[in-house]
């Protein structure tokens, strides 16, 4: 799905964010991959992790492109998509504040745009992490990179991938960050936790993965670029 193409960008469409109404919790589900395997669990140890980077196998992103919505110059940015070395490992997310112009109030990795100062990718991510959520640099250790993948508001985003120490300290910038939680690598590695959502409105053909996640009484909706990323690691650590 949403594979490069001429036709998915040679139009600037509507952002779903402001479609009147528009709830991704209340698209309909089309489908659910559990048909899939999922990631077993020796893969999942600091271990395999390190491994796998070190000596990547050949694989596919399955999602790298969003139809456009923003006629922009395009800018890298990158996103710490964490693994925290739990007992049972835990991936960091957070909710954004719900006054942002951008993603209010969604679910995203830690990260944001490249600045000049910004060597690699990676930089740019450890960076963001430690303005948003607190992480120092010295609790993270970088594995590698996932295939980039490239937002509607042509926002072209590297995915940094780390191991990071369960003692990390976190304080989460309170203009930016409403709330940080983790979720099992092994249910986002695991593709019947993932949901497949269709929305067509004026002629508009669009596709997303959703992974909702219960903790307690709060359901963290993880969607759209996140959950399209999240996708990749899964085809990633299962090639």
């Amino acid at each position: 799905m949403n594979r490069p193409s001429t036709s998915s960008v040679s139009s600037v469409i509507a952002p779903l964010s402001s479609l009147p109404d528009f709830d991704p919790r209340l698209v309909p589900v089309v489908g659910v991959d559990a048909h899939l395997p999922a990631v077993s669990g020796d893969r999942q140890t600091p271990q395999s992790l390190r491994a796998r980077f070190a000596q990547p196998p050949r694989w596919e992103p399955e999602v790298v492109l969003e139809k456009k919505f923003m006629n922009r110059e395009p800018a890298h940015a990158s996103v710490l998509l964490a693994v925290v070395m739990r007992e049972q490992p835990m991936v960091l997310l957070t909710e954004r504040t719900a006054h942002l112009s951008t993603h209010s109030g969604q679910v995203a990795f830690p990260g944001g745009r490249a600045d000049p100062e910004d060597a690699t990718p990676a930089d740019t991510a450890l960076r963001e992490a430690q303005e948003e959520v607190g992480l120092a640099p010295e609790f993270v250790e970088v594995l590698g990179s996932l295939a980039t993948y490239v937002t509607g508001s042509s926002f072209i985003i590297t995915p940094v991938v780390a191991l990071v120490r369960p003692d990390c300290v976190l304080a989460p910038n309170p203009y930016e960050v409403a709330d940080i939680f983790e979720v099992p690598l092994a249910f986002l590695l695991d593709p019947a936790n993932h949901r497949r959502h269709v929305f067509d409105r004026d002629g508009v053909h669009r596709e997303w993965f959703s992974m909702p996640y219960q903790d307690g009484p709060k359901n963290h909706f993880i969607w759209g670029a996140t959950a399209g990323m999240l996708r990749n690691f899964y085809r990633f650590m299962q090639a």
